[in-house]
């Protein structure tokens, strides 16, 4: 049967899908909308079937900010050409601004929020998805609600932060910290709030680092006691390497590989308990102190200020409750 422009503009109203796939979905549908409408959406589901492995590294960040309410969501595509589109643009919007009404508790709840065209918000996810020809996905939801909320999103739109706040501060410190957020990647607010696992995997990562160190040291000294360059065989390819340029003798790549078994051997047995924490400790505390949002340097304070004491500088009462971040970029 013939179709009208009119009811391929009709379509595409109601999808938002290109003008040639509109025509051929009521083509194949024989004029019947409704199942055009779904022929398109089947084609969207084909396409994220089809492209599921694929990496959505580009997209767009917004924020949305209601009284104490602050959202912060990412709708993720493959290509910066699909995420400069108008209608890319505009159904990431349309998804923030749905966020920040509805308010929902997590991802799964807003992706089952309608929007204004009838549709779920992860109908319309697929239904770019169709259109495109690329995978969109919900990348991230965030939300907060405190007495006081601030928001950044950076300029290019791949990276932002919500910040809750226990009362209301200046808008300009309340901004800088989301900036913070932002731009210094915290791991938490503070100490207190650290996850065990990543203070755990810290620790462990700490603890092996400093025994290494340990042992090295001891390896390297006992290799120039006897003349030989630490740095010639610290590998078995370099021993084998310098042995053949000429910077090792035979005897003396043989002599550094019994030195390193040895001595590495000895020293790892023999470590002291006692220093090895202290100095494990001291790279917990600095993790602490660059990791944690109150701890890390305030990068918009010209006296090396903290975070902590930056706020406290504007209100003494002031502090931060929690944050979001989020970036397309990690």
């Amino acid at each position: 049967m013939a179709i009208s422009l009119a009811d391929i503009k009709k379509l595409r109203d109601m999808t938002s899908a290109g003008m040639m796939d509109c025509k051929k979905a009521l083509e194949e549908a024989a004029g019947d909308f409704k199942r055009a409408v779904e022929i398109l959406r089947e084609k969207g589901k084909s396409t994220l079937a089809k492209r599921g492995e694929n990496e959505t590294t580009q997209g767009a960040v917004l924020s949305r900010i209601n009284g104490g309410k602050a959202v912060l969501v990412c709708l993720g595509c493959e290509t910066d050409f699909v995420a400069a589109t108008p209608d890319f643009k505009a159904l990431a919007g349309n998804i923030a601004d749905a966020a920040i009404a509805a308010f929902p508790a997590d991802a799964d709840a807003l992706k089952a929020v309608k929007l204004a065209d009838g549709y779920s918000i992860e109908e319309d996810i697929t239904n770019q998805a169709g259109k495109t020809g690329e995978k969109h996905v919900l990348a991230f939801y965030g939300a907060l609600e405190a007495p006081f909320v601030s928001e950044y999103v950076h300029f290019n739109g791949k990276l932002g932060a919500i910040v809750a706040f226990n009362k209301v501060v200046a808008p300009e410190i309340a901004r800088g910290i989301a900036m913070q957020v932002a731009s210094m990647n915290p791991v938490a607010v503070d100490a207190a709030s650290v996850p065990a696992d990543v203070l755990e995997s810290e620790r462990t990562v700490a603890i092996q680092k400093t025994k290494d160190e340990q042992v090295q040291k001891a390896v390297d000294a006992a290799l120039r006691k006897v003349g030989i360059n630490p740095a010639h065989v610290d590998s078995e390819d370099h021993i084998e390497s310098n042995t053949a340029k000429g910077w090792l003798t035979p005897e003396q790549a043989q002599q550094a590989r019994e030195i390193i078994a040895k001595v590495a051997a000895e020293k790892a047995s023999s470590l002291p308990e006692q220093m090895i924490m202290g100095i494990v400790n001291g790279r917990i505390q600095k993790f602490l102190k660059e990791n944690t949002l109150l701890e890390q340097e305030y990068q918009l304070s010209d006296d090396k200020k903290t975070v902590k004491e930056a706020l406290a500088a504007a209100d003494k009462e002031a502090s931060v409750i929690a944050f979001k971040r989020f970036s397309l970029s990690d």
